[in-house]
């Protein structure tokens, strides 16, 4: 950590509640004393735990503990059990991170009771309401008083949505602090060795999301280009426990019969698979900016990206879902023929410290 003074004058909370929000909320707790509430929206060893461990966040003050539901459901238990918590503590500062529902619900619990609200990567834009993180991250922006942001494009889409100047922070991307600081421990692991992988020898896969699991013609021509690929080059896919019941469900699981499984990972072993892949096929938001960091190709299976300056800057580059063009990608990889990319601004390992600086 640089000089820059620890803030502990201002009694903060920080949310999290999904996978991707450990990454964003544990550089914050090396520079700032606050409470953590744990939502308990992922709630499982690996989509959790392991999270606080390897980025050593402390152990949440609160975990609320609400665990799956509708996204109705979900957030309306999110919001009664943190108020309770807003009640008590009476915090100067709530901070939410990202796009999930417990961002929101907690950002509009607070803003309701006369606290202060932190949106950590505010205006990242899809420009696809059919994404629940789209409306998400709309609604959180539209009620924060301090909107940290991570690339140019998010300063250019609060600019345009009429959020004034002086409640937006253009700070860079805070999922590279906790990359950085983990980085010599990523090195020292070989997960790859684990799973019989040679070092740029393989692909990295991840899918989630549900436009691309929930419709079986949509995850079928996925797992047809997968299973072509996979001729030429192996892959290793983190099965997301939703789409592994879908693969079931619409028996589907031939189609990745040759292709190398592995539950879904903590964050040192996974960025060590990504660190010493060939390239990536994955539909995850936050797979864009760390490849892009690591200067690994990456093909993302979806029609639109909320980071669009992995495309403009970085190694990124959209398919949506069609098979031909997730092969062909894949094959101008293989071939060589691929930009190298170059590190965005900011992206440098020192978010948090200013995140901290524009609170004091």
């Amino acid at each position: 950590m640089s000089s820059i003074e620890r803030l502990t004058k201002m009694k903060i909370i920080n949310v999290v509640g999904a996978r991707p929000n450990f990454m964003k909320v544990g550089p914050l707790m090396k520079v700032m004393d606050a409470l953590i509430v744990h939502t308990g929206q992922h709630y499982d060893e690996n989509m959790s735990g392991s999270f606080f461990r390897d980025l050593e966040i402390p152990k949440p003050d609160y975990n609320l503990g609400v665990g799956s539901g509708s996204h109705a459901v979900q957030t309306a238990k999110i919001m009664i059990k943190f108020e309770k918590v807003c009640l008590k503590e009476r915090p100067d500062l709530v901070l939410v991170v990202g796009d999930v529902n417990s961002t929101i619900a907690c950002a509009l619990v607070a803003v309701k009771l006369g606290i202060k609200v932190a949106h950590v990567e505010a205006g990242l834009r899809s420009f696809d309401r059919t994404m629940p993180e789209e409306i998400n991250r709309i609604l959180t922006d539209s009620i924060s008083d301090y909107l940290f942001v991570t690339e140019q494009s998010g300063m250019d889409n609060l600019k345009n949505e009429g959020i004034p100047d002086d409640k937006v922070f253009f700070v860079g991307d805070i999922m590279i602090d906790s990359l950085l600081s983990v980085l010599d421990k990523i090195k020292d692991k070989e997960t790859f060795k684990k799973y019989g992988l040679e070092k740029e020898n393989y692909v990295v896969s991840t899918l989630h999301r549900p436009s691309n699991v929930d419709n079986k013609e949509v995850l079928s021509r996925i797992l047809d280009a997968f299973e072509h690929v996979q001729k030429k080059i192996k892959i290793v896919l983190a099965l997301h426990p939703r789409t592994k019941k879908n693969i079931e469900k619409f028996g589907l699981n031939e189609k990745i019969k040759n292709i190398v499984i592995t539950e879904p990972l903590d964050y040192i072993n996974f960025m060590n698979l990504v660190l010493n892949c060939k390239f990536l096929l994955t539909d995850s938001g936050s797979i864009q900016s760390e490849s892009t960091y690591l200067g690994k190709p990456c093909i993302t299976i979806r029609e639109n990206t909320e980071r669009p300056v992995t495309i403009t800057e970085g190694t990124n580059v959209l398919v949506g879902t069609d098979c031909k063009k997730i092969i062909e990608m894949s094959e101008k990889i293989l071939n060589g023929q691929w930009k190298k990319g170059s590190i965005p601004k900011f992206y440098d390992g020192h978010t948090a410290e200013r995140i901290v600086e524009a609170l004091k």
